[in-house]
């Protein structure tokens, strides 16, 4: 039988509590949160404009089923696309025989919400805002409670079942969709 060295058993054993503490049920915690580039989902509300084609440029939303609905072409899938995705697609579906050569720029004018829960006074949906962190969230749902832990929080984005412990610091970034929960604190 071999034996480990010192470095090796540390690997192991290192390795080992890894596998102990990942787990679906157990949150991940980490310092410093970044958020990926922004996904077109339902609820959001895009402005379309076609240059030169006014008829063919507007408002639209995102429908529950990630589907833009637009003159002339009709559904565009868009769920789970970035911005710049969704937009090449709506210029090589005006492409296929409407217009030679379309000038398409999309942008988000509203993004789904957030939504808040916990220790804070008012937990509910919010409106999402660009630049939007965990700090403004919290006084947006009018502050925290009495109990309130204000050294962590917890996030779950809105694609995934898992949720992640943050330090708070006024820096936390949110993301649209994102379920921000405030824990009391254990004295």
């Amino acid at each position: 039988m071999r034996r480990l060295t010192g470095a090796t058993a540390l690997a192991v054993v290192i390795g080992m509590g890894v596998v102990q503490l990942a787990g679906p049920a157990r949150a991940q915690e980490t310092s410093e949160r970044r958020i990926p580039e922004y996904k077109l989902g339902s609820g959001d509300k895009i402005r379309v404009l076609t240059y030169g084609e006014p008829e063919l440029s507007g408002e639209f939303f995102v429908s529950g089923d990630g589907k833009v609905s637009m003159p002339l072409i009709g559904d565009i899938s868009s769920m789970g696309l970035t911005v710049p995705e969704f937009q090449a697609k709506v210029t090589a579906a005006l492409k296929q025989g409407y217009l030679k050569d379309p000038k398409v720029s999309v942008e988000v004018l509203t993004y789904r919400p957030f939504y808040i829960m916990g220790e804070v006074k008012s937990p509910g949906t919010f409106p999402y805002t660009n630049g939007l962190t965990v700090m403004n969230a919290v006084a947006t749902a009018g502050g925290f409670t009495y109990r309130a832990n204000e050294h962590k929080v917890e996030i779950r984005r809105a694609d995934t079942a898992d949720w992640v412990t943050y330090r708070l610091d006024p820096t936390t970034p949110v993301a649209p969709g994102d379920t921000i929960k405030i824990d009391e604190r254990l004295f």
